[in-house]
């Protein structure tokens, strides 16, 4: 009997929505194919009976769908519970299928928080971890990779590498890396949930894995693809489900759902790629006429086409989110203001650019251009009542010299303890006027935020920033006024 996934439709409906690259809204034939599956697709595909060899077929017609979009062998790929599980045993699988030749994992600074949280486990177990640095930009340097391969001091079981950053959109260097691990006999490992939507993965990579809720399937389906050659062996309990390589009852339904939506959004991929990209241009260009002391991030061009992201002097970024949510914009941030740990997302940090006021804005396919339109004029004045209300100078006040005070070489000391960002940035801009030029202002703060933030604001202000140390609480940053 043949079975055919659900034919997707010309056009896909508007959602106000400016968070896609978190999870993608479900696309009307992840919709019409997860109902048809819930009818025929309940039954055990393990089975011999009618409705047993019915849910293989459904299973069988999604791999082969799936395969074809990722690019590889229907044998080479299973679904997982989650797009993080598929990462989880990925990584796992491959370290411990190579652990004869080494124990090292190299990761890059930027990647996805599963691919960190299971080089921290590698580690604690007693592994080693590399992790190769990025530019300003997000990008690994493809010589930089292969250094971290080439001057391991021990054997490197598996590298791993994103093929876009889920907070700036940058792309990576895939294609160059994976020469580079090939030359060195290391597999490498994609995380490709970001960009796996808008095409396929290019170059020689070793392992891949995705997330269905990224391109507008349902939550709940990884993928997991592990090329022919590669040593590899499940971490145990294993089962006979997927290969052995992904235990439990498949969640048939969504799993169903996921190979129709991918192919439905490879079918538009390029025409939906070109009119966005053209939206984030926009927005890429207008927030830093509109908005004063405003840095963009990631790539200019080698990025996803969707996805565009700035952080804002003075602002609150948790305030600022809340601000644009009443606004009905839905969007997210990188910004440790609106984390509980109170430190800097971990991509912002790797790139040392500003984290303060951090917005990502990723448009879900659909979005009306009257929309981003009605964003750019909202923007302006949501960030100009947060900065009012936290008390920032406002920008003709930072530029202005006031009167100046006492010696050059005597520093003035603003007490920031204690309080978090984007205070102690705002309280730098106040006083920075009350020295000469040549003065100096030290900073003390014990929010890790400022690591960032205070050498950002001094790029953009003009002002010279000198380094930090350790002080008897928190760190001490020196920035001398040079304008």
């Amino acid at each position: 009997m043949r079975v055919r996934l659900p034919v997707p439709p010309t056009s896909v409906p508007y959602v106000p929505y400016f968070d896609s690259a978190s999870s993608a809204p479900l696309h009307p034939v992840a919709r019409q194919a997860l109902l048809a599956a819930l009818d025929e697709g309940w039954a055990d595909p393990s089975r011999l009976y009618r409705e047993g060899r019915r849910a293989r077929l459904l299973l069988n017609a999604s791999r082969e769908a799936a395969a074809e979009a990722v690019g590889c062998r229907p044998d080479e790929l299973v679904f997982t519970p989650s797009g993080t599980r598929a990462v989880y045993d990925g990584i796992a699988g491959a370290l411990a299928g190579r652990r004869r030749a080494g124990r090292r994992l190299v990761v890059s600074a930027v990647e996805h928080s599963s691919v960190l949280h299971t080089a921290a486990a590698h580690e604690a177990g007693g592994g080693t971890v590399t992790e190769v640095p990025v530019d300003r930009t997000g990008r690994v340097a493809p010589d930089a990779y292969a250094a971290a391969l080439r001057d391991a001091p021990d054997g490197v079981a598996l590298a791993c590498l994103q093929s876009a950053n889920h907070e700036v959109g940058t792309l990576q260097p895939v294609a160059e890396a994976a020469e580079e691990c090939a030359a060195a006999g290391v597999p490498l490992l994609v995380d490709a949930a970001q960009s796996l939507g808008w095409g396929p993965v290019e170059g020689n990579w070793s392992l891949l894995t995705a997330s269905a809720h990224k391109w507008g399937g349902p939550a709940g389906v990884g993928l997991l693809a592990v090329r022919k050659g590669v040593r590899f062996r499940t971490v145990p309990p294993t089962d006979e489900r997927e290969s052995g390589r992904s235990p439990g009852f498949e969640n048939l339904p969504a799993i169903v759902a996921a190979a129709a939506s991918l192919r439905a959004v490879r079918a538009e991929a390029a025409a939906e790629a070109e009119r966005l990209r053209g939206l984030v241009d926009r927005v890429r260009a207008r927030v830093p006429e509109l908005v004063p002391d405003v840095e963009v991030v990631g790539d200019p061009e080698r990025r996803l086409p969707h996805l565009v992201t700035f952080s804002c002097l003075y602002v609150d970024g948790e305030a600022l989110l809340h601000e644009l949510d009443r606004a009905e914009f839905s969007v997210s941030s990188g910004s440790s203001c609106t984390s509980s740990t109170l430190t800097p997302s971990h991509v912002l940090r790797a790139m040392e650019v500003l984290s303060e006021g951090n917005v990502r804005v990723s448009l879900p396919r659909g979005t009306a251009e009257a929309e981003v339109e009605r964003f750019l004029e909202v923007l302006p004045g949501v960030v100009a009542q947060v900065r009012e209300r936290l008390g920032a100078p406002k920008p003709a006040e930072a530029a202005v010299a006031p009167d100046p005070v006492p010696e050059p070489e005597v520093a003035l000391v603003v007490d920031s303890l204690g309080k978090r960002c984007p205070i102690p940035v705002i309280e730098l801009a106040k006083v920075i006027g009350q020295v000469p030029v040549g003065g100096v202002v030290v900073v003390l703060s014990d929010d890790e935020a400022a690591r960032l933030d205070i050498p950002a604001w001094c790029e953009m202000r003009g002002q010279t920033y000198e380094g930090e140390r350790t002080a008897d609480r928190g760190v001490a940053y020196r920035v001398r006024r040079r304008a």
